[in-house]
This record gives C-alpha cells, sequence and structure tokens, in this order.
C-alpha cells in the first residue's frame, strides 16, 4: 500500500486496509501532528486534508485513501507559516493545544473554498472541532485575520 504524507511518498506494507488513517499516520509514520480525541468524528482533533478536503482521519480507513494526505506538518513550514498558522501564533489561540492542529486544518480548508467568510460562515464550518479551552473567540479572529492575509497576499 502506497500512500503520499505532506509531499512524501510511503510504501505501507501489509497494513489492513481497514486500519484508519489516524493509526497509519500516527504508528506507522510517526506523524503526530494529528491527535486521536473520540475516534468517533465528533472532536475534529485528527482532522488533515485528503486533496485539499479537511476529514477525519480517525474514520477513514486508509484503504479507503483517494488522495495526497496533508497534516499540519505539511501545512506551512517554520519559516513561512500557512497564513492560519500565523494567525494563530498573533492571536495566541492555543491554551492546552491538544486541539489545534485539528482546528488549524479545519480552517486551512475553509479558507481554500471560502476566501471572505462571516462569522455564521466560521461558526459553521468549525463547528465540529471542539476546544476544551473554550477559545472559540479567539478561533474566529485568527480565521479572519489568516482570510484577510490570504486576500492581501502577507
Amino acid at each position: 500500500m502506497r500512500l503520499t504524507v505532506n509531499g512524501t511518498e510511503h510504501t505501507l506494507g501489509d497494513l489492513e486496509p481497514e486500519m484508519p488513517l489516524l493509526w497509519a499516520l500516527r504508528d506507522v509514520l510517526g506523524i503526530r501532528g494529528p491527535k486521536y480525541g473520540c475516534g468517533i468524528a465528533q472532536c475534529g482533533a485528527c482532522t488533515v486534508h485528503i486533496d485539499g478536503l479537511a476529514v477525519r482521519s480517525c474514520q477513514v480507513p486508509v484503504g479507503d485513501v483517494w488522495g495526497d494526505v496533508t497534516t499540519i506538518e505539511g501545512l506551512g513550514a517554520p519559516e513561512a507559516p500557512h497564513p492560519v498558522q500565523a494567525a494563530w501564533i498573533a492571536h495566541q489561540v492555543a491554551q492546552c493545544g491538544y486541539c489545534q492542529s485539528g482546528q488549524i486544518m479545519q480552517a486551512a480548508s475553509l479558507l481554500a473554498e471560502v476566501p471572505e467568510p462571516g462569522d455564521a460562515e466560521i461558526d459553521d464550518a468549525m463547528s465540529g472541532n471542539l476546544c476544551r479551552c473554550g477559545t472559540y473567540p479567539r478561533i474566529r479572529a485568527a480565521v479572519k485575520a489568516a482570510a484577510r492575509a490570504m486576500r492581501e497576499g502577507t
């Protein structure tokens, strides 16, 4: 089985095709950004992109992956963070940080589809990503700032 993750093709060997993508990423490839939260696609901690679409990796069997996978590690680089990552830092969104990779991946997917989202669109898109620290106002502000930066090319 082959899987392209963050631009690198991996041969996964004899994995069961029913194994959740999350476990293939974390346990087989050692990619720790996507987190295990609930295992039933209700919290969003495991959110990754497959061909740019935000998905809950705990519920996608590795055998059903239909395209390239991007995790938080592949979204941006330390010297050139994605605008969402930069906005998260600027707005000091994270408290405990556990949910943040999933939050950022969901926000990046939203902004790829809706370049200028309003509050309702942000709340709707982000509603499946839970933050036990309750940083939702900072999340919304960071999404708006990232949208602005993306539109302005900064």
